[in-house]
């Protein structure tokens, strides 16, 4: 039962974290972080990621640019940067790790308390990961309330929303963070197999044994 336990475990957590970091990958280059819609023009709507901006046209259709320097553009976007750059390194490393560990992975098969090191750290790896993604995504949904619901703008004056983005880097942050905890598990069980599969084999030498001298007395 704990054998099918890890495998299961294993399984889950290293392909919810490659689809977390998949999606992390994904919402760091997507210029949907915020939506911009102007009552005057309802056929124009701007969008804004954190390397571009881009108005939608239905005539002309999406025009994108990139933004001129990285010094002139708000905090919460130059540091969403670095962080959403971390996470997708920790990510990536997170599942090179991991993957030696794995049982499916007959590499190692002699060495299970280095596999169980590996899981453990591809864990670790995960929930920075995880951490390093949502901390940006949640920071800029947090400034668009704030901007949104400031009373000195006037209210002719159109407000950025929540983009689609947002949203998949909250789903990236937690299926990196839920894969990692699985991983851990799994190597945590890892030590309690080990124990009882030792302890069967001790049983059935032991009652192989006993057999042996039941037999010679038979013998005698």
């Amino acid at each position: 039962m704990a054998l099918v336990f890890r495998t299961v475990a294993q399984l889950a957590g290293i392909s919810l974290s490659l689809l977390g970091w998949v999606l992390s990958c994904l919402t760091n280059y997507l210029p949907l972080w915020k939506n911009l819609n102007l009552d005057l023009n309802e056929m124009e709507n701007w969008t804004m990621g954190l390397w571009q901006t881009c108005v939608i046209q239905e005539e002309v259709g999406m025009q994108c640019k990139d933004f001129d320097s990285f010094l002139a553009l708000p905090a919460e976007l130059r540091i969403s940067r670095i962080l959403m750059f971390l996470s997708n390194g920790l990510g990536f490393l997170g599942l090179l790790v991991s993957g030696f560990g794995l049982d499916c992975l007959r590499i190692g098969e002699r060495q299970q308390e280095l596999k169980k090191q590996l899981l453990i750290l591809g864990g670790i790896l995960f929930w920075t990961a995880g951490i390093a993604a949502l901390v940006p995504v949640s920071w800029v949904a947090h400034r668009t309330v704030q901007e949104f619901w400031d009373e000195t703008i006037p209210e002719i004056v159109p407000r950025w929303e929540f983009g689609e983005a947002l949203f998949i880097g909250w789903f990236a942050g937690f299926s990196l963070l839920l894969g990692g905890c699985l991983l851990n598990c799994a190597a945590c069980s890892t030590q309690a197999s080990l124990a009882s599969g030792h302890y069967a084999v001790a049983e059935t030498q032991y009652l192989h044994q006993h057999l042996e001298m039941k037999n010679t007395h038979l013998k005698i």
